[in-house]
């Protein structure tokens, strides 16, 4: 386990709607360039993900691993699988985010069942790239030349970076193997259907049952894979996202607290109170009044 979080988010590539859902991250110590919604936060999305090191050092965390890289290095985040990227001291590094049916060239392709066999597979969740590996090094070569693009996006950016793309991945494809999943890679898998299902439904009455059917499992298994991969029980990761959830709602929206509580999957604003209180020091009211106040000031 080396991810300990309140709060999981689904990061939504900021380019996602556009024709070309291609971004790029340019991270310098703690800020991004752009931020996206992701950024130093524990988060999935739906793309993948390629991260190279100009300088300094950093850690690509998922629920079951810590991937150290340094300067000229590099790695492979798959899609679907809960991460956190962090400095380990001051770094310079970018995030390349694109969905996978870039590699696919297009509708019904052959090249679609060999996509698969790397993309969405729990066994994969990362891979680091060195340069002592000679066909590691022609993959960080790849996402050098991917940076150097955007520092001139000619008309032919976009092909540029499409080419380069898949050149890399027919490396990555023909050198790659994949692990034997082990049974923690299997809770890993179990986890990502667990938290959005409860991503997806925290805002209505959930029990543990509803949780362990959303991937088929007993509830015993359920909190095997909760207590395995997150340290905390599904309650306790349900009423932890609720209250973060309110916090924000508090802060950002001028709605009664008793409509919060609603929107927020507590019955009672009672106990909706205690809670809060209990994770905060303050109770809901004097929390928005406090945030009212910060803002008149």
């Amino acid at each position: 386990m080396t991810i300990t979080t309140s709060e999981i988010i689904n990061s939504v590539n900021l380019n996602a709607g556009t024709n070309f859902p291609y971004l790029v991250l340019d991270v310098v110590d703690d800020n991004s360039y752009p931020r996206n919604p992701g950024f130093q936060t524990v988060h999935w999305h739906e793309d993948i993900q390629f991260i190279y090191v100009f300088s300094g050092n950093i850690a690509a965390k998922t629920l079951s691993e810590t991937v150290p890289l340094t300067a000229g290095e590099g790695c492979f985040i798959n899609k679907n699988v809960v991460h956190l990227v962090e400095k380990q001291e001051n770094c310079h590094y970018n995030s390349f985010i694109f969905p996978d049916h870039f590699l696919k060239f297009y509708f019904g392709s052959p090249a679609e069942s060999i996509v698969s066999r790397i993309v969405g597979q729990y066994a994969l969740p990362i891979y680091k790239f060195s340069e002592e590996t000679p066909w590691q090094k022609d993959v960080l070569h790849c996402l050098k030349r991917l940076s150097a693009f955007e520092k001139d996006k000619d008309a032919l950016y976009p092909y540029r970076v499409l080419c380069t793309l898949c050149s890399m991945w027919l490396v990555l494809q023909g050198n790659l193997v994949l692990p034997v999943s082990p049974k923690e890679n299997m809770a890993n898998a179990r986890m990502m259907l667990f938290l959005r299902y409860i991503h997806d439904h925290f805002s209505e009455h959930i029990s543990l049952a509803d949780i362990a059917k959303s991937a088929n499992v007993s509830e015993s298994e359920t909190l095997r894979c909760f207590k395995l991969c997150m340290q905390t029980t599904p309650y306790r990761y349900l009423l932890e996202l609720r209250l973060e959830r309110a916090a924000k709602l508090l802060r950002e929206t001028d709605e009664p607290v008793t409509n919060i509580a609603d929107m927020v999957g507590f019955s009672q604003v009672s106990y909706f109170g205690k809670c809060f209180k209990t994770k905060t020091g303050y109770s809901p009211k004097e929390y928005k009044e406090r945030k009212n106040g910060a803002l008149k000031k």
